[in-house]
């Protein structure tokens, strides 16, 4: 993921709301706000259910709060290339994380949130993973087109996924295949996480710059954001484009709560956008939730349904051209923080 935004319009596509079941969609209310401060970079959130903690990639470092009281537990340094990723390995005591730049995965410890090991991976580590069916990390390397699969118990790879095209985010099924977004060639790839080799290739011919991805593991549905403003859902068992929907410009992350059946996408504009699924083969556009400028990215505690976003102050220079991102955004510095919106019924 950069921190470049791309924008983009749904052509063609109709906005439709579902109300039917407003009984069992909840509303979001902003609850907390907690100020995480300098670099005035950031990147993707990491919830871990076990500890209850939000890791969020913070330009050069890793920000760790309490997921329930906001509260700063501590703070992972020494990725001067940027971090990017988040994933966590309770049985060896062990969180990952990359330095971009470096090419390169860096294990923590999570009770001191000391650097362990660095371990090579590939040019512009840019996404992390984890796979529970094989016990494995996997470092998305964006620019490279290959993933790097590591053995938390001996931080050494042992494997390189070779897929040839640039690459952006991923999730696992934990069945035994994984999947991660194919970039220019509007793909969906997947690949078996015992042999670590690729073996679909699913085309989305409606999304341009595919962005997050989200998984519902027990239908095997597939929701991947795109540049130009769509989400695609997929079969994830055999690549069938089930459903496109609107959403709003310049999505970065995705998510599905496994307890409304809503997949979300957090997107630049201030927008969250939601698609629930009533079925495995049926879903409805819920109406976006309000959220900030800038929220792009988001984690979400499947327990009690608390969506938790980053973004910072930001302010818009309406004499620059709408495409100019460089100079038509500007952060105020120091401002950088995470958004708590908790459900509530109507």
């Amino acid at each position: 993921m950069k921190a470049g935004i791309f924008w983009g319009l749904a052509a063609g596509l109709a906005v439709t709301f579902c109300s039917a079941n407003a009984a069992t969609v909840p509303a979001y209310k902003l609850s907390k706000v907690v100020q995480i401060g300098v670099p005035d970079r950031w990147d993707y959130l990491h919830y871990d259910a076990p500890s209850k903690r939000v890791y969020i990639a913070h330009g050069a470092e890793l920000s760790v709060i309490n997921g329930d009281t906001g509260a700063l537990i501590g703070v992972v340094t020494g990725m001067p290339g940027g971090t990017h990723g988040i994933a966590i390995s309770h049985a060896t005591n062990q969180g990952f994380t990359d330095d971009g730049e470096a090419g390169e995965a860096v294990a923590f410890n999570l009770k001191t949130l000391a650097v362990e090991k660095r371990i090579k991976a590939a040019p512009d580590a840019d996404g992390i993973f984890f796979d529970h069916k094989t016990d494995t990390v996997y470092v998305i390397d964006g620019d490279s087109g290959v993933l790097t699969a590591i053995n938390p118990r001996t931080d050494r790879v042992i494997a390189t996924v070779h897929v040839g095209t640039k690459l952006e985010f991923g999730v696992s099924g934990e069945n035994g295949f994984a999947y991660v977004n194919a970039v220019k060639k509007h793909e969906i790839i997947r690949f078996n996480t015992h042999t670590n080799r690729v073996d679909a290739r699913w085309l989305m011919p409606h999304c341009e710059s595919p962005r997050g991805l989200a998984i519902d593991i027990a239908s095997h549905r597939l929701f991947s954001t795109c540049g130009n403003g769509v989400m695609v859902v997929m079969n994830a068992d055999n690549g069938a484009v089930m459903h496109e929907f609107p959403i709003g410009k310049g999505s970065d992350a995705a998510r599905f709560d496994p307890n409304t059946h809503i997949a979300f996408s957090s997107n630049f504009d201030g927008t969250l956008s939601r698609v629930q699924e009533i079925t495995p083969d049926k879903f409805v556009a819920l109406s976006p939730v309000r959220t900030e400028l800038g929220a792009r990215t988001m984690t979400l505690n499947p327990q009690t349904g608390r969506i938790y976003l980053v973004t910072a102050t930001i302010h818009v220079n309406l004499k620059a051209s709408p495409t100019d991102y460089r100079h038509r955004y500007e952060i105020a510095p120091g401002s950088v923080r995470v958004l708590f919106l908790d459900p509530a019924q109507h």
